[in-house]
């Protein structure tokens, strides 16, 4: 089933990301595998990214993203900050990372931006 916006398809194929979309009930989401992440910030090099897609979007904000396996921060081996919680979908034990999004330009944004905001979230997370 294809329901990501053509913008954002365009936008992912140009950076070549792989990308596969999947219904798990009435959820969307889209999962990005082999995701890199900062170097030597986690006890994983690589996790894959998932996004669910609100009823709305691209008018309505993607809030929180989901990552498996599981990863911790290596210093003090332990889960960052809002991200300890599971979230069950297709199948998978997904790690919610707890990023709550106000500043959503209807319009304007897209999938470029929550992965740039997905980036940020690693790059800083405590």
């Amino acid at each position: 089933m294809t329901f990501l916006p053509s913008r954002d398809r365009k936008y992912l194929e140009s950076k070549s990301f792989a990308f596969e979309e999947i219904v798990d009930g009435c959820n969307k989401g889209i999962v990005l595998p082999k995701f890199r992440l900062p170097a030597q910030k986690y006890n994983a090099n690589q996790v894959d990214v998932l996004i669910i897609l609100p009823p709305g979007y691209p008018d309505v904000a993607p809030d929180m993203f989901y990552l498996e396996p599981w990863i911790k921060l290596v210093q003090g081996n332990r889960y960052p900050k809002a991200a300890n919680n599971p979230f069950s979908f297709s199948g998978r034990s997904w790690q919610r990372w707890s990023r709550h999004n106000n500043e959503w330009r209807r319009g304007v944004d897209g999938i470029w931006t929550m992965l740039k905001r997905i980036e940020y979230a690693l790059e800083v997370a405590a």
